[in-house]
């Protein structure tokens, strides 16, 4: 009965008066742009699973849309989720689905679909997907009370079959059952669907619209109800089936690039190295006037850098053509070796810390990134004042970054493939802009308090990137991305752990 029922495109829809109501929308198609949700099981199977998985996923496109165009949809989806899912354990899917997905999904919402669900008082997203997928998206950045989605079977141990809890994936009639179970009898007022098989649900609301396949461009990230501030996952492309075979065909010819470029600028002088970049391909765009070398008997400077990848004080040395030192959170003791300048290690002992800049400061330069983590996005964490107490011969640098097919972070991956990730991309982007150095009487020197000194820098810098300042910290980022409060452990606590197990 209700595929019998015209539906009339969404243009038609009013978004007046809807405070009260209530609206069922579909997903892939619908709320979003794209109609297949390929890139974001690709996701998941690379992150939360491995590269082989996301490779055996890749190859399977070919039988899933000859399924889903032949044969069934519900079967091609299911095709999808058991080789995306399978043996994964469910905490490390949620963690993928709340630290990856959202920032590709943000760049993917209909501005259409978007005009009419965020005007609903109640909004209900019903889709084929997997819930545990949609679900930290569609909650926190389109305002979803509820996700009806397919649920996925669990063993005890915590890990996904791969297989689907009945009536399985909600396609068809099993959207119309799911309505009408979740429902009873006060239907939504407004049913929103992109394709015949959303027509069962949609017969059912008081009202229908349908979003037809015509392109247009994503609602920009800003309209939706949160920012993205921090994301996590490798790929910097949504990874469509072209995209990523376009990228595991690049993966042995960048990783190949990057031990090059890393490896062949250990031994090199900082004023050579620079050449060495345009060599390699790695583009460093340098800006302003740095201060000179400090003289003998001369405390050195201190770079005040925001924080975009690991490599940021290497490429800053390089750009002042001299050998600075780096103080950071934590650093592997094979990147300690390997890299060009020194680099030492924070304690997180606040005298400790100190006296160990202080002591770095008498032998030369030294660069400080007081975020204490990276930030992938336009948007500024907040600095760390402790720098502010220990010299007023401060310079701000302001650092962005362009990477077009990998990133070079990570919250729950390998941190030593970080520099290895940066230079893997084709052209890897620097831009270094060192500002004036502090006046006196913006200093601790000059009555500023640290605090007072820590912000201003933070709002110089934002301002010289077109960046937004936050209070946000590193403890909230791996809070957000990783669920832990990103404390590294001591080796005293590490051992202690290992006791235990």
């Amino acid at each position: 009965m209700g595929a019998h029922r015209r539906f009339e495109p969404i243009s038609k829809c009013s978004s007046e008066g809807r405070s009260n109501q209530m609206v069922a929308a579909d997903l892939d198609g619908t709320l979003l742009v794209s109609r297949s949700a390929f890139p974001y099981f690709m996701l998941i199977a690379l992150e939360a699973g491995s590269l082989i998985r996301a490779i055996v996923l890749l190859a399977s496109v070919p039988f899933v849309y000859f399924t889903y165009l032949f044969i069934s949809e519900s079967v091609a989806i299911n095709t999808f989720i058991f080789i995306s899912f399978s043996g994964l354990k469910m905490r490390d899917i949620e963690l993928v689905s709340r630290s990856v997905l959202p920032k590709f999904y943000a760049e993917d919402v209909h501005p259409e679909t978007w005009r009419v669900f965020s005007s609903f008082g109640k909004r209900y997203i019903i889709t084929a997907n997997p819930r545990i997928m949609v679900e930290p998206f569609v909650k926190t950045f389109l305002g979803a009370d509820k996700v009806i989605g397919t649920e996925l079977e669990v063993t005890k141990s915590g890990r996904a079959t791969g297989f689907t809890i009945k009536p399985g994936v909600l396609v068809g009639e099993h959207k119309r059952a799911a309505i009408l179970k979740e429902f009873g009898k006060n239907l939504p007022d407004l049913g929103l669907g992109d394709r015949e098989t959303d027509h069962d649900f949609m017969s059912l609301c008081k009202e229908g619209y349908m979003v037809p396949r015509t392109k247009c461009d994503p609602l920009p990230r800003n309209k939706l109800l949160s920012p993205i501030i921090f994301h996590e996952g490798r790929l910097v492309q949504r990874p469509t089936p072209l995209a990523a075979l376009l990228t595991f065909l690049w993966f042995p010819i960048g990783f190949i690039l990057s031990l090059l470029r890393v490896y062949l600028n250990i031994p090199l002088p900082e004023r050579i190295a620079r050449y060495n970049y345009k060599i390699l391909g790695i583009k460093l765009i340098v800006k302003g006037s740095p201060p000179p070398a400090p003289k003998k008997g001369q405390s050195g400077v201190l770079f005040i850098c925001n924080h975009r990848t690991v490599l940021d004080p290497v490429v800053t040395a390089v750009a002042l053509g001299r050998k600075i030192s780096c103080v950071t959170y934590s650093i592997s003791k094979f990147t300690e070796i390997i890299s060009p300048i020194r680099a030492v290690a924070l304690s997180r002992e606040r005298e400790k810390d100190a006296a160990n800049i202080k002591r770095l400061l008498e032998e030369g330069d030294l660069v400080i990134c007081p975020e204490g983590t990276t930030c992938r996005e336009p948007f500024l964490l907040r600095f760390s004042a402790l720098f502010a107490e220990l010299t007023d011969r401060i310079v701000p640098v302001a650092i962005n970054t362009k990477q077009t097919v990998f990133h070079g972070t990570t919250v729950r991956g390998h941190k030593l493939l970080d520099p290895y990730f940066v230079f893997m991309n084709p052209m890897p982007t620097y831009e270094i802009t060192f500002l004036n150095q502090l006046p006196t009487e913006l200093t601790c020197k000059g009555g500023k308090s640290a605090i007072e000194v820590a912000n201003y820098i933070q709002r110089v810098l934002a301002g010289t990137l077109g960046f937004e300042c936050t209070n946000l910290t590193r403890k909230d980022k791996y809070a957000i991305l990783a669920g832990t409060d990103g404390r590294v452990p001591s080796k005293k606590e590490k051992e202690q752990e290992k006791e235990k197990a």
